[in-house]
Parts: C-alpha cells; sequence; structure tokens
C-alpha cells in the first residue's frame, strides 16, 4: 500500500516505519525535514509544516495515499486540515489514553464520548495536552464521521529510545538520593513499549475497523513498585518528600487500560511483567555510567 507518515522521525514514529517497510509497504514520511532518519533510500520524504495549512496545501497537493498515520496531530484545528488537504482511503490518528477523564482500571473505548461533548476548534497551545487531544476527536467523530478513520489510544510509552526520560527521571533521582515529590506511588499504571506501540499502528494499516481503539502492554506496575526494584539492584534508598522534585507522572490516577478490541483483530501485546524489569536495568546501568563519565555529578553511584 501507498502509506504517509506524517512524524515518523524519532520514538515509536522509527519502530512504526520499520515494520510498514518490512510488511512491504510503499512509504512517505513528511516531517518539517530538521531530523535525520534511518530510512535511507527506503522512504519517501516531504517536507511540511504540519501546523501550517497553506503548507499542509502545497506539500499534499495532487497526491493519494491508501493510508496516512498522523503522529503529530494535537487539537481540532490540526484534525481539520488534514482532512482538507490530504487524500486518502484511512486515516490513523495518534491519540492517547489522556482523552479519558479519568483513566481508571480497565478502561475501555466507550470511557471517552467525543459524540456528545462540545466540539471547540482551537491549537494545540490553547489548552493542555488532554484537552486538546479531546478536541482532537471530537473533530473525528462530529465532523469528520463519514470518514474512514482510526483514533489510536496509548498511555505512557516508554523504552530505551524514550527521549522524554520520565521513567529515567525516577531511576536517577533515586539513585542520586535526590528527593522526589510523587502523589501517587501506590497507583498502579499502564504503559507500552515503543516498539509495541510503532508495531500495532503498522499492523492496523490494512485492518478493517474504525473508531477509537486501545493500545497497551498487559498488566500495571507502580511507582513504588519500580522504586522499591531500583533500591534493591542498587542499594540506595529513593528519598520521597513533598518538597523535592515534582515527579513526571503526578497527577496520574491508578489505571489499567482495557485492550480487548486490539485483541479482536488479531493482534496480541506482550506482558508489562515480562520486559519492564530489564528497562529498568538499562536505566540503571545509564546512570552508573553517565555518572562515572561525570566527575562532577553526585559521587557514590555503585
Amino acid at each position: 500500500m501507498n502509506i504517509l507518515v506524517i512524524g515518523g522521525a524519532r520514538f515509536f514514529g522509527i519502530h512504526m516505519v520499520k515494520e510498514l517497510l518490512a510488511l512491504g509497504h510503499d512509504v512517505t514520511i513528511a516531517t518539517r525535514g530538521n531530523a535525520a532518519d534511518p530510512f535511507g533510500e527506503r522512504v519517501k520524504r516531504i517536507r511540511v509544516e504540519r501546523t501550517d495549512i497553506e503548507s499542509m496545501k502545497r506539500a499534499f497537493a495532487g497526491l493519494h495515499f491508501d493510508v496516512v498515520f498522523d503522529n503529530i496531530a494535537y487539537a481540532s484545528n490540526d484534525i481539520k486540515s488534514a482532512m482538507e488537504t490530504l487524500d486518502f482511503n484511512k486515516y490513523i490518528y495518534m491519540s492517547t489514553t489522556a482523552v479519558y477523564d479519568p483513566k481508571h482500571m480497565d478502561t475501555k473505548e466507550e470511557d471517552f464520548d467525543a459524540v456528545h461533548k462540545t466540539l471547540e476548534w482551537c491549537g494545540r497551545a490553547d489548552h493542555p495536552y488532554d484537552v486538546v487531544k479531546r478536541q482532537a476527536e471530537c473533530a473525528l467523530w462530529q465532523k469528520y464521521a463519514d470518514k474512514n478513520w482510526i483514533a489510536v489510544r496509548y498511555p505512557f510509552v516508554i523504552g530505551e529510545d524514550d527521549y522524554t526520560k520520565r521513567l529515567k527521571f525516577y531511576i536517577e533521582h533515586a539513585m542520586k538520593n535526590v528527593p522526589m515529590n510523587i502523589d501517587n506511588a501506590d497507583a498502579p499504571m499502564g504503559f507500552i513499549r515503543s516498539d509495541e506501540a510503532g508495531k500495532f499502528l503498522a499492523f492496523l494499516a490494512d485492518k478493517d475497523y474504525r473508531g477509537a481503539l486501545n493500545g497497551s502492554n498487559g498488566g500495571t506496575i507502580s511507582i513504588r513498585q519500580i522504586l522499591e526494584y531500583v533500591e534493591k539492584k542498587t542499594g540506595y534508598a529513593a528519598v520521597i518528600d513533598s518538597e523535592g522534585e515534582e515527579a513526571p507522572y503526578n497527577g496520574t490516577p491508578a489505571y489499567s487500560i482495557h485492550t480487548e478490541r486490539a485483541r479482536q483483530l488479531g493482534y496480541h501485546f506482550s506482558e508489562l511483567n515480562e520486559w519492564i524489569y530489564s528497562l529498568l536495568d538499562y536505566y540503571i546501568d545509564m546512570v552508573r555510567r553517565e555518572t562515572e563519565c561525570d566527575p562532577q555529578k553526585e559521587a557514590g553511584i555503585k
């Protein structure tokens, strides 16, 4: 199939493009062109400013795609510009489980009703992340229900290539005894590994499905469980203090993500406990190496 990927030059987008290529698809990636990608001559490239509708019109004039993956649409205005400038058979939007208000244990797709929520045309700077992502889905459900689209909802994406460094924050602070303000230490949370996030998206390219679709690894883990593992492996004790640095997953309630719809389509996510501790080991080793390379950093890391 002829596939356009808007974004795709970093994180799980790279995994997605690699999988699409492995499946034999003809892939074009559209980015600002500021970041290098590892695909060489295996992909076509288009430069575009995603937030500028005139740039979108110029970039995609006269082009048709079987599938469009939009990894960097945030707000309802982004959805509108895509629908007005792209010619496609299927549109796959990278949504988020942040649309659920709030997430909870066994969160299902129907727990967010974008059909009856008031739609506001907005840009990504107009509201917090969760609000603009809800509005993006409202645009899909209310204005473009006649289009063939999927809104894929992921929880926190983690992996060795995670540029956000949110999970690393906890390991690094624990190993350096830097106080952290953590307001949800015992809340179970769901995650998805970056390579599986990319592979699941690629899997959906030829699937007959419309609407919202959850993706997540099976099971949950709490921040306290993560810190207890780090303490056991390193001998250092995490310092949890309300006056400490604000932890990145603060404000997140206890939740898990229901993925039965994905399973019915034929995709089976791995269990979190099969790989999360290897990832924690990776970050433990990274913190040790970084500290050894920089004598100015806090001493004492084993």
